[in-house]
């Protein structure tokens, strides 16, 4: 299960470069959508990292509109619940160079694919987007959180596929695998590699526990 699930991870957060195929199914992955009450998105966005962290955090929400700032923060750390998939909830906290740089791309592909636009045309206006410089890439090594008990991940054929183990995620550009001397198959004991030489490569490291929602926190 634990392979299934990584997958998933890197199938959602491998950016396609210019000329890439990312090769996911389910166009457009249009379908009911995940719009959750105000306080409870807030609770779960805030769930992807400790309170330490997230507690004076700027916290989106979505809606039909798209992201927008529900609580503005104070120390620079931005959390969001992402959504791949309509059914997907997939809460995370970014660091300041994460928020300014990985979560206006996540943010972007998420209200795309939820109009229906088809997933290739979305990888690729991510692309062109980084191109032209309305995106750019981390200019030091950037982080987010994702530790929530609240995910709920879909598979790359749209299925549910449950949670997977808490971690941190950081972040550098173009990184492979050969780089660091890691194996070819990833392995959850070591830091695995997701989305490896694209711009939002990124090292996953497993981490103690998972964080669950309270809907107290504001």
């Amino acid at each position: 299960m634990w392979y299934r699930l990584l997958l998933v991870y890197c199938t959602l957060f491998a950016t396609a470069l210019p000329g890439q195929s990312t090769n996911v199914s389910g166009v457009g992955r249009a379908g009911p959508r995940s719009f959750l009450p105000r306080e409870r998105e807030i609770a779960l966005a805030r769930s992807a990292a400790p309170a330490s962290v997230s507690d004076s955090a700027t916290v989106y929400v979505f809606g039909s509109e798209g992201y927008v700032v529900a609580v503005q923060g104070t120390n620079g750390v931005a959390c969001y619940v992402g959504r791949s998939w309509p059914a997907s909830l997939e809460p995370h906290c970014f660091d300041r160079e994460g928020a300014a740089t990985i979560l206006p791309m996540e943010m972007r592909r998420v209200e795309l694919l939820h109009r229906g636009v088809p997933y290739e045309t979305v990888q690729r206006e991510i692309a062109d987007g980084l191109l032209q410089g309305r995106y750019r890439v981390p200019q030091r090594p950037a982080m987010t959180w994702m530790m929530s008990g609240g995910q709920q991940l879909i598979d790359d054929e749209g299925h549910p596929a449950g949670e997977w183990k808490p971690h941190l995620m950081i972040y550098y550009p173009y990184l492979t695998t050969a780089a660091v001397g890691l194996g070819p198959a990833p392995d959850p004991r070591q830091a695995i590699l997701v989305g490896p030489g694209t711009p939002e490569a990124n090292f996953m490291i497993i981490v103690g526990g998972f964080v669950h929602p309270d809907s107290t926190r504001r």
